[in-house]
């Protein structure tokens, strides 16, 4: 999974992406126009608990890949130029955190005067919707020429899903938030809209605005939270400090400032919960490893995430869940007489926390 992190100049991007991934990027490498790449693991206290009991030769955790996108240019009236490089790079990312600028600093002035989080979301939207409109009106029209001449059923399906998004566009509604069917969903992949992507806009505050931390993200929620659109905040200063602090000590200072999580943990949840995403165990001797897939999937799919091969040869499934695991002081044998071990067949819909072995031919 990948996730692009895109801004405004001196929103606070940057500083989210060096807090995430505990990076540091100096005054040259940020002037650069190159993306900067962060590998992060997704935090997993029940992967880290099976781990201290079956003491494995490996535990791989969850990754999620961030990307501070490039691209995006100051243009000579100070507001922000939209260039192609930086439109194409959005593009291949899975979902998008926008970051939008609540603090204020007279040293660094926001690029259109003045703070104002609505306008600078409503920024992203009407460009990510002008650069879908192109995209689909040239489709729409290839499509009625190329129907002229053939009668294609692909094209009798496609056309009525990019001619209902065009008009959602025209309407200056981004497509994220729209009740889209997962047969619509399917022909629109291929098109990686801008207006599509799930987006979490991040809130860059600083310490001052604590107090105000729930009132403006509620306020944010309001007007721009919906189907596949989520809002959460961050404090930049705070989180590059957490960074560079053990896990103890960063839990003793995060308790000083009342912060419940870090800017990570929380975006992560929130990406897992945009997304549709969850998380099955493997464990024993040898591994301890976590496994991502979309919430809904069935133990055959699952199966074919830890291996392509197990799905054509999926026999059943051991089950248990790690809550019954724990329970069970840890033994399967134990969670077996319990009558919480278990065998599944294919249909059987993984949950989020499962510990599952794999019977294959």
């Amino acid at each position: 999974m990948q996730l692009g992190i895109v801004g405004l100049p001196f929103s606070g991007k940057s500083t989210l992406f060096q807090a995430i991934t505990k990076t540091h990027l100096d005054a040259a490498a940020m002037a650069k126009t190159d993306a900067h790449l962060g590998v992060v693991k997704v935090p997993d206290d029940r992967l880290d608990r099976c781990s201290a009991l079956f003491s494995p030769k490996s535990t791989v955790h969850a990754t999620i890949e961030f990307v501070d996108v490039a691209g995006l240019k100051k243009g000579a009236s100070g507001t922000a130029q939209f260039t192609t490089s930086f439109l194409s790079a959005v593009k291949n990312n899975d979902a998008l955190i926008q970051v939008v600028r609540l603090f204020r600093n007279d040293a660094v002035p926001h690029p259109d005067g003045s703070i104002d989080p609505l306008r600078d979301v409503a920024t992203f939207e009407t460009e990510f919707i002008l650069a879908d409109m192109a995209v689909v009106e040239a489709r729409v029209e290839k499509l009625h020429r190329a129907m002229g001449r053939a009668h294609d059923e692909e094209m009798k399906k496609e056309l009525p899903v990019l001619e209902k998004c065009l008009a959602l566009l025209q309407e200056e509604k981004p497509l994220r938030n729209e009740d889209l069917s997962p047969e619509e969903l399917h022909i629109l992949k291929t098109y990686q809209l801008l207006s599509l992507k799930p987006m979490l806009i991040a809130l860059s505050l600083d310490e001052s605005q604590q107090p105000v931390m729930e009132e403006e993200v509620g306020r944010l929620a309001a007007a721009k939270a919906g189907l596949r659109t989520r809002v959460v905040a961050f404090f930049g200063k705070i989180d590059m400090e957490i960074s560079e602090l053990s896990g103890d000590e960063a839990r003793v200072f995060m308790d000083e400032y009342g912060i419940r999580e870090s800017a990570l943990d929380t975006l992560i949840r929130e990406a897992y919960a945009l997304l549709g995403l969850q998380s099955f165990l493997t464990v024993g001797e040898d591994e301890c490893r976590a496994w991502t897939i979309r919430t809904g999937m069935s133990a055959q799919e699952a199966a074919g995430v830890i291996h392509s091969d197990f799905v054509n040869k999926f026999i059943r499934a051991e089950v248990v869940h790690y809550d019954d695991f724990i329970a069970a002081e840890g033994s399967f044998a134990k969670a077996k007489d319990a009558g919480h071990w278990r065998l599944e067949g294919k249909h059987y819909v993984v949950k989020n926390g499962d510990i599952m072995n794999i019977r294959h031919g």
